[in-house]
Formats: structure tokens, C-alpha cells, sequence
């Protein structure tokens, strides 16, 4: 593709000719690619600048700078500056790969985005569509198919996922938005028909500065919608408002969801076993919903990816009519064994609210004892630290801190960070012997909670990732228990 053809506003070439042929763009100089553009994006931790000479010598023919940026920039190589040179790389992206699934929603919020992209997915394929979701999990597809990891992916790699899905026959897709994610500009390009906010808690404060900050970063989703287009919000959560407030401003359609919701009220719920009733209404009219998923917040999840799905414009009574055939997310309140009459969950609550939640959602089938195994991940916001473990404590019977993904911190540093706040709470180091622990205290009645990690499958210990899996671990102490 022409170079002019990817030049969007706010971008200009200030040297060389806007006819070169542009046959790749990234900002990463290791993969860059005889006839590329390279974006000398400024990092967390490096300037792309410093690698511009790198990416020439691969065959750059284009860089993308800052507007007022200095660069050595070698003789011959086009140079492009834009005012936004995130935007512009996440727009150019969407005009190099400009094929996108036609019905595509988007969820916000610092819980339940994986489970209400994921529920999304599958709400669409049953009413008919060919559907996928992309987040945390990676991209799951309408064959069950999972690939990558990343909840946000970079704008270039997002943009080829959603070409590659589009020629695969794939019309629509429920994506997560991270902060991260709306703050750097990932999603922009993409072509979101309705977006959804579910609320805000405390995270990622290593990297937004303030709580004002991160929930502006996360309501920047609202700036991607067109006008008149229908923003989904979780009427019963933090900074709900707010929400409404910036989509109103933005000429969005709000539609509000919940207890205190106006297009999904979720009337009354009564827990049936592992399952859950519901009744919804819907213009005052109530529908019945049998839920086979644990937990209060797994129903308003449910109802989030249903209000997305009818805001697609499919009929709400057939949105909840697919509602009984959900399949619960991976490592979210997976009940993973059952022994000795006690029932061992996992779930990936690695924030405050979200660990606060699933004790919560877990405390009326404990009709013996509630233990919580739990840590914190290093090189992640500390203040938090103490918080997760005075939650642990006060809302389980035994809590026991133990190691999450240490990353370059010190294990035992972080552990101490917890048990501040955490008297009478157990300390494990290794993660397997706390959770062999864990379930070694299982009787009848009891539930064992083994929460940060969910879905993953290994453990980061300085700058290498250990084979882990707090799911095997559970089903390893489960099977030496029977022995």
C-alpha cells in the first residue's frame, strides 16, 4: 500500500515523497521488514528513537515520529510526523488491514471483562452468528479454538486478528478493553458498534497515576463510538455515574443494566445449588433465566453480555433464552474438585474488589468453612498489598498468604506487604504446598478458594515464566488425598 493511503489526519510527511510502497508497519524494531514503517514510539522503559538506525539497517523505508520530536533519522528514509503517533499507528494499522468483523462490541471495566466478552461470544452463536471473543484468554473462535494472550494486543496485531477472523467468516466479535489498552491507543481503528462499562475498583495504579486517571483512561472507550451508538452500563457498579454522565455528553444511548438497571433489571435472584434464578425485566415485562453459573456478579456479567448482544439488535427475548446454555470462563469461579464433601474454586481475582466478590459469591455454599489461599503479583501496584490480605481474612475463615507471579521482587517481601493488615492469616511461600494445604483442610461443607492466577499456566519468577497451574495443583492434592 501507498504510503499516502496511510497517512490519516493529524499526520503529515515532512521528508521524502508520500508515493513509497509501505508493505509492513511496526513499533517493534525486531520485527521490522525490508519496505516497512517503523513507529519510534516512546515506552515505559525505551525510546523508540533509539532504534531507529536498527529498523533502517532491517529495511525501513518510513519512520513515524512525534511532531516535534528530534531524531537521527539516516538520509533517504521518508519521515512521518503526527501530533498523536499512537493514534496514527493504530489508524494506520486499520487502513493496512482494513477487513473487520461487521458486528464488533467492546467491554470496559476493571472486572468481569473476560467473562462478558466471552459470555457475549456465545450468546451470538446462539442466536445464529458466526461470533468470537478476544481478551485475556486470547481469541477464542467459533470452533472453541484459543490462540494468544494478550488482553489488549498491540494495534497492529489487533488489527491483523481482526482481518484474519473477518476472512475466516467470523461477523461478529465481544472484545475487552483494557486501560492500558484505551490509554495507548490499541482499539483505535477499530470499528466498535457498542461498548460496555462494568465498573471501576482499585488496579493498575503502577500506572496510572491516579484513580481519576484510570477511570478516564477506561470511559476513552466512549470516544470510539459513533454517535448514537449504545454504551452498555452496569448501572449497580463502582463510578456507574460517571459512566452514564460521559456517555450522555458523547450522544451515546445509554443503557443501564442490574439491580438498579432500566433495560435488564435483574428483579430478584435465589440460588439453586450451583445454579442461579433469575427474573428480568425488560419494559416492565419479567422473564425467567436459569443460570447454571455460581456468584451475584456472574448473573449481572451475564446480563452486561446480553445487553451488548441485544444492543446489536437482536431481540432481548432470544438473548435470554441462550442464557441457560452459558459455559462458565476458565479460572472464574471454576469449581475444579470436589472432596471430602468440600468443593476447591479457582478464580482470577487479583484485585481488591474482585477477590472481596468471590469470597462473597463463595460464602453461602460454604455451609462448613471458607479458606482462601491468595498473594499479590510483583512489580504491580503495592498499595493493594494490604487491602488483599485484610479482605482474605475478614471474609474467609482461614486465609493463607502465599506467592502469586513474584516477578523481580523479593517473594517474601511481598508476602510481609500482605500479612500487615492480615492477623491470624497462615504464610505459605510455595504457592503448590499452600494450595496442597488448602485442600488437605477440606471437609463436608467446606469450600476452598485459590484466587490471582486463574486461568494461567505458569508462574513468574524474575524473567522467566515456571510451568504452573493452580488447577493441577488442586487435582495433584486432590488425588494424593485419595491415595
Amino acid at each position: 500500500m501507498q504510503l499516502s493511503a496511510l497517512i490519516c489526519p493529524g499526520t503529515a510527511i515532512e521528508v521524502g515523497t508520500s508515493d513509497l510502497e509501505i508493505v509492513g508497519i511496526t513499533a517493534d524494531s525486531r520485527a521490522v521488514g525490508r519496505g516497512w514503517l517503523f513507529a519510534a514510539l516512546a515506552g515505559s522503559r525505551n525510546d523508540g528513537r533509539s532504534f531507529i538506525a536498527d529498523a533502517v539497517a532491517k529495511g525501513a523505508r518510513a519512520v513515524l515520529l512525534p511532531r516535534d520530536a528530534e531524531a537521527d533519522v539516516p538520509p533517504g528514509v521518508v519521515i512521518v510526523r503526527s501530533d498523536d503517533p499512537r493514534r496514527s499507528l493504530a489508524q494506520m494499522a486499520a487502513r493496512l488491514h482494513p477487513r473487520q468483523p461487521n458486528s464488533i462490541v467492546a467491554v470496559t471495566g476493571t472486572n468481569g471483562k473476560t467473562s462478558i466478552a466471552e459470555f457475549a461470544r456465545q450468546i451470538f452463536a446462539a442466536c445464529g452468528e458466526r461470533a468470537a471473543s478476544l481478551g485475556t484468554l486470547g481469541v477464542v473462535k467459533p470452533d472453541g479454538a484459543l490462540y494468544g494472550s494478550l488482553t489488549t494486543p498491540d494495534p497492529v496485531t489487533l488489527h491483523e486478528t481482526l482481518e484474519v477472523l473477518a476472512y475466516d467468516g467470523v461477523t461478529h466479535l465481544a472484545l475487552e478493553a483494557s486501560s492500558h489498552g484505551l490509554d495507548q491507543r490499541r482499539l483505535d481503528g477499530v470499528r466498535i458498534r457498542a461498548g460496555a462499562f462494568n465498573g471501576l475498583g482499585r488496579d493498575h495504579l503502577d500506572y496510572h497515576p491516579t484513580m481519576d486517571s484510570y477511570l478516564a483512561a477506561k470511559l476513552r472507550l466512549w470516544d470510539l463510538l459513533e454517535p448514537g451508538a449504545p454504551a452498555v452500563i452496569n448501572a449497580d457498579g463502582p463510578a456507574a455515574q460517571q459512566a452514564i454522565a460521559a456517555a450522555k455528553a458523547r450522544g451515546l444511548k445509554v443503557m443501564t443494566v442490574g439491580q438498579d438497571g432500566e433495560t435488564l433489571r435483574l428483579a430478584k435472584l435465589c440460588r439453586e445449588g450451583f445454579r442461579q434464578l433469575l427474573v428480568v425485566t425488560h419494559k416492565a415485562f419479567p422473564y425467567q433465566v436459569n443460570l447454571p453459573l455460581i456468584g451475584s456478579y456472574q448473573a449481572g456479567n451475564a446480563l452486561m453480555a446480553a445487553a451488548l448482544v441485544a444492543a446489536c439488535g437482536k431481540d432481548v427475548r432470544e438473548v435470554l433464552q441462550a442464557l441457560p446454555g452459558l459455559k462458565g470462563v476458565k479460572g472464574r469461579l471454576e469449581i475444579v474438585a470436589e472432596v471430602n464433601g468440600g468443593i476447591a474454586v479457582v478464580d482470577y481475582a487479583h484485585k481488591p474488589e474482585a477477590l472481596e466478590a468471590a469470597l462473597a459469591a463463595l460464602r453461602p455454599f460454604a455451609t462448613g468453612k471458607l479458606v482462601c489461599v491468595v498473594g499479590c503479583g510483583g512489580d504491580r501496584d503495592r498499595g493493594k498489598r494490604p487491602i488483599m490480605g485484610r479482605i482474605a481474612v475478614h471474609q474467609s475463615d482461614v486465609a493463607i498468604v502465599t506467592d502469586d507471579n513474584p516477578r523481580s521482587e523479593n517473594p517474601a517481601a511481598i508476602r510481609a506487604e500482605m500479612l500487615v493488615d492480615a492477623p491470624g492469616a497462615r504464610e505459605i511461600g510455595d504457592r503448590a504446598e499452600a494450595i496442597r494445604a488448602g485442600v488437605g483442610m477440606l471437609g463436608p461443607g467446606d469450600v476452598l478458594l485459590v484466587a490471582g492466577k486463574g486461568h494461567e499456566m505458569g508462574q513468574i519468577v524474575g524473567d522467566k515464566v515456571l510451568p504452573f497451574s493452580d488447577h493441577e495443583e488442586i487435582i495433584r492434592s486432590v488425588e494424593e488425598l485419595r491415595a
